[in-house]
């Protein structure tokens, strides 16, 4: 079910080779995180969906505001996401759920549910090597944002664990 919109959201991307490799990395991992976390299968989904059209107001807001703030993706993101569903027929989606989580991924108050929490993580995994976050950003991101023990084990094997012994 899921490959249906990684495949959409490629073509959705028209080659931005950044926007494709990081939502495949962001969907990867939340789908690890889920997993590990035993998410009941509708979480998971709507879970796995959400990563996959997590930045999907990048483009847009790029053209619009010439930037891909937090602020204005939230802002443009849930009509994207409804009209990006509208054409995909998935049995049990829940798009208002999902196109609400994409609507607030860069907030990182008012969690509701571990689709949510993951998703926070898994983006955050995949921002923190990419934009090469500092260990103490890294560290107050541990702290701060990281709730599941999957989210806390992979940040630290990731970032923290091989730091340290260096």
């Amino acid at each position: 079910m899921v490959s249906a919109a990684i495949e959409k959201m490629i073509a959705f991307y028209k080659g931005n080779l950044h926007d494709i490799d990081h939502f495949l990395k962001v969907w990867a991992l939340a789908r690890t995180i889920g997993e590990q976390e035993g998410l009941d299968s509708k979480t998971q989904r709507t879970l796995e969906f959400a990563a996959v059209v997590h930045d999907i107001a990048c483009p847009l807001c790029r053209e619009k505001y010439g930037n891909t703030l937090g602020s204005n993706q939230e802002l443009e993101s849930p009509r994207l996401v409804e009209e990006f569903f509208a054409g995909l027929q998935v049995p049990g989606l829940d798009v208002k759920r999902i196109s609400w989580i994409v609507g607030h991924h860069h907030t990182y108050t008012g969690v509701d549910g571990p689709d949510y929490q993951i998703l926070l993580e898994a983006d955050f995994l995949v921002n923190a090597g990419e934009s090469s976050y500092s260990e103490a950003a890294i560290a107050s991101a541990r702290e701060r944002i990281f709730h599941t023990a999957a989210g806390i084990r992979l940040l630290d094997e990731m970032y923290l664990k091989h730091r340290a012994a260096d």
